[in-house]
């Protein structure tokens, strides 16, 4: 089957596993995850879509506005892929959702009156990778390293921190992808906070970028640190440390774990490398998809990977941090966001020996 055909008939054995006659689907990454990658936002940042998907076992459709409909069946190809558009003024509630939806039992992928709450139902199905997907994935992986590459080795001292973030989303933006994700710290701020929005802030001499770069849908995240100057002894420490639990996590991260389990090992490893309280500070990461996670990895998750999911795991110690993409595969675990020439840091774990970025030194 095509990509397309095994959603839609994930589509409808969700409906039949809760007793559904049709599904509503209005957040942007359920969105493209149903039509295999469109976009319906207009607002890069925004959660639900301009635009629904309503799917029953006999029918596709699409319930947009005049404005938005042109676009998505001219440049999307909905309608070409089958789906039937429902199309009312920009100005006025259209009434076809109500009409469409009459005496149906209703399930949506979020809050909706009289609709069932089908959305970890659907965040695990967006989890769930079609080899097509994944294919996807490498290139937006590669993508966000090498924007990540080009931005980071552009950054000099006196550089404010919007500054920087400009450069990344430019990198990014240039290259195909939106940043709907760009953190930028500077010195102190790197240990002051886990999400550190871009200030006015000028670098004196240690810098983190964070990106998170969406195309068709799909999101990948990585991160990476820069230092002017000789590293001081407790920074590298505190980095081979970081380094050696996000090994333990990836190496964890295996068919047929629970991400219960997973997380255990990489809350033994920040107890191994002697900061045993610093997982608490900022959530470990989980399984990417069409979200920067789409659920995280919690203690004691029954959630059990499989081949053909992606991971951004992104274990911090303060005043570092550790962050890429994977797939998992069958046979091992393949990093998507690597970056050619950036220097590493070897560890094992699992029996495993591994590589994992190191801070970049600039003397």
């Amino acid at each position: 089957m095509t990509e397309f055909e095994t959603k839609q008939d994930r589509v409808l054995a969700l409906l039949a596993e809760h007793g559904l006659d049709a599904l509503l689907l209005q957040r942007v990454s359920s969105f493209a995850w149903a039509t295999c990658g469109a976009a319906s936002y207009v607002n890069t940042a925004t959660t639900l879509g301009s635009a629904s998907l309503l799917i029953t076992p006999k029918r596709r459709y699409v319930l947009v506005d005049n404005i938005e409909g042109p676009r998505l069946d001219q440049e999307e190809g909905l309608k070409a892929q089958g789906w039937d558009f429902q199309v009312g003024p920009w100005h006025a509630p259209s009434a076809a959702l109500a009409s469409l939806t009459a005496g149906l039992k209703l399930g949506s992928d979020w809050p909706f009156p009289g609709a069932v709450d089908l959305s970890a139902e659907m965040a695990r199905c967006r989890a769930s990778l079609t080899p097509e997907e994944a294919a996807r994935f490498r290139s937006l992986g590669q993508i966000c390293g090498r924007a990540m590459d080009a931005a980071i080795r552009s950054v000099r001292p006196g550089q404010s921190e919007q500054q920087i973030a400009a450069m990344l989303e430019y990198e990014t933006q240039v290259r195909g992808a939106q940043p709907i994700v760009c953190l930028i710290a500077t010195d102190e701020r790197i240990f002051k906070f886990r999400h550190p929005l871009p200030a006015d802030k000028v670098l004196e001499r240690y810098a983190m970028l964070v990106l998170c770069g969406r195309q068709r849908g799909l999101v990948a995240s990585v991160t990476r640190l820069v230092h002017f100057g000789p590293l001081p002894a407790d920074l590298r420490r505190k980095m081979e440390a970081t380094a050696q639990v996000d090994a333990a996590y990836i190496a964890a991260t295996r068919p047929g774990a629970t991400l219960g389990q997973v997380f255990q090992r990489g809350v033994g490893a920040y107890a191994a490398a002697g900061f045993g309280d610093e997982w608490q500070l900022h959530h470990q990461g989980g399984p990417a998809a069409y979200e920067p996670r789409e659920y995280l990895g919690v203690p004691g998750s029954p959630d059990v990977v499989s081949a053909g999911q992606a991971y951004a795991w992104n274990p911090s110690i303060t005043g570092t941090k550790s962050e890429d993409t994977i797939l998992v595969g069958e046979a091992g675990n393949e990093v998507i966001t690597t970056i050619d020439g950036w220097p590493m840091l070897t560890v094992s774990a699992e029996g495993q020996t591994m590589t994992r970025p190191a801070i970049l030194e600039i003397v």
